[in-house]
């Protein structure tokens, strides 16, 4: 009998082991396959931000996005992803009431230069996370980065690209979209999929930089009103615009945390990153009425292409953030919310002669807010964090958030592209912007037989 007790002690003992491997290569597998998801957003922004280009300006504009992402997968490592761990119960890098932040944490857990940063078969979770969360940050630059078409400098925007995805939104991100972070543990701030920490930041921080960088060349009439400057290929932009919807199922499938291992919030259940619960089932119903909705209401109210797609892309902001909250229908109409708000803030923005090339302050800053605050609205009164006294999600707490998000956003914005013009980094030449960035800057041509040069490879600065 003793020997049969052994014997079945050490089969389960196995079994555990071998269910524990599993479950951990399942966690690992599933972020693995965010990223590429994710690649997919930029994809979609490339093809979107060239389309939406003038054909003189079409490889410039892909150019700086690709640029954008190269450069701040590393300072993200070196610096974004400690910011996230080290901040959240604000600047004093104090730990916070879950233990799980503060200078120490960070540097136990997120150090640059620590073992921990690189490869070990003893952590599986790490670089996965990492990985995940620098498409977030590269999300934010690309976001920014369609508006500023054919008048930016590519030195001044890869700059402005790094301050926002290195060093901006991750802050905001260690302030509300962490279950230390001092926006959730006081104010019970609620942003699942990331409206407010992603999009609203990244909308108010392209806003700063476009009172500085100024609108190109004819797109205002001296009496003010706005001259159309359309770019070169809808259909480009539409496909682009589809390709960043496909992509934010990899975004906001990033959002959750994985059930059973060490780090989780439980065994059972998906989990917000808050520890509240989560399913991918309710995360499905929410993201296709989502897109339902914006798209129905942008076209209702415009008839236009363009701001049809994009408001398919603002209904699923408009519910990112109370996305594990909403039934469907409610989801629905907060969406068709979203897409009647945006092509009315654009034109807004625009009679305030400020020239956003392709809606982002709207899309992504103003819809991104709406989105904040429609789970005060709506979803009130549910537990920001299950921890024990933990605050309940409020109007009041939403509309605070939110607050913060546009001035995190919208203040390093507008002051980082004030020093750039100063420093003459950021506006290319008037001689440079009429002739065309592609010729100027790249140097290449995307359709030289269509706009008259030779098939002949990229010439040099000098020629």
């Amino acid at each position: 009998m003793e020997e049969q007790i052994a014997a079945l002690t050490a089969e389960l003992a196995n079994l555990k082991d071998a269910t524990a491997g599993l479950n951990r290569t399942a966690a690992e597998t599933f972020y693995y396959v965010t990223i590429p998801l994710m690649v997919l957003i930029h994809a979609g922004f490339l093809s979107y931000e060239m389309g939406a280009s003038r054909a003189k300006n079409a490889l410039a504009s892909g150019i700086k996005n690709i640029l954008a992402f190269a450069f701040i997968i590393p300072t993200f490592y070196y610096a974004g992803w400690f910011i996230y761990w080290a901040f959240p119960t604000g600047l004093s890098m104090s730990e916070g009431p879950a233990g799980i932040s503060g200078w120490d944490y960070a540097v136990g857990a997120a150090s640059p230069v620590g073992q921990v940063m690189g490869p070990s078969v003893a952590d599986s979770a790490t670089g996965v996370f990492f990985g995940a969360f620098a498409m977030f940050a590269a999300t934010t630059a690309s976001i920014m980065s369609g508006s500023l078409i054919e008048r930016i400098q590519i030195v001044g925007f890869t700059i402005l690209a790094i301050v926002l995805g290195s060093f901006v939104w991750i802050l905001g991100a260690a302030w509300g979209w962490h279950a230390d972070g001092w926006l959730v543990t006081s104010l019970g701030y609620h942003d699942f999929g990331a409206s407010g920490v992603v999009h609203a930041i990244a909308g108010f921080f392209t806003l700063g930089v476009l009172i500085n960088l100024g609108a190109r060349i004819g797109k205002f009439n001296p009496d003010g009103t706005a001259n159309s400057i359309p770019g070169h290929s809808l259909p480009a932009t539409l496909v682009g615009l589809m390709l960043i919807i496909a992509g934010f199922w990899g975004f906001l499938m990033a959002c959750v945390i994985f059930p059973g291992e060490p780090w989780s919030w439980g065994s059972g259940i998906f989990a917000t990153i808050y520890g509240t619960p989560v399913t991918l089932s309710a995360m499905t119903f929410n993201i296709l009425m989502g897109f339902a909705g914006g798209a129905i209401a942008a076209w209702v109210v415009t008839h236009g292409p363009f701001w049809m797609m994009s408001g398919a892309l603002g209904g699923i902001i408009s519910v990112a953030a109370g996305l594990d909250l909403y039934w469907p229908p409610m989801a629905f109409v907060i969406a068709a919310i979203g897409g009647v708000i945006m092509p009315l803030a654009s034109r807004y923005v625009e009679r305030l002669r400020i020239d956003d090339a392709v809606g982002a302050v709207a899309l992504h800053g103003v819809v991104g807010v709406w989105g904040v605050v429609a789970v005060g609205i709506f979803a009130s009164g549910y537990p920001a964090l299950t921890s024990e006294g933990a605050p309940a999600i409020s109007l009041l707490g939403q509309l605070g958030g939110a607050v913060v998000m546009v001035l995190l956003g919208f203040v390093p914005g507008y002051v980082v592209s004030l020093v750039l013009s100063k420093l003459g980094f950021l506006r290319v030449p008037k001689e440079a912007e009429v002739l065309g960035l592609d010729k100027v800057k790249v140097p290449a041509v995307a359709y030289p037989e269509i706009l008259g040069e030779p098939a002949r490879g990229p010439v040099t600065p000098a020629q």
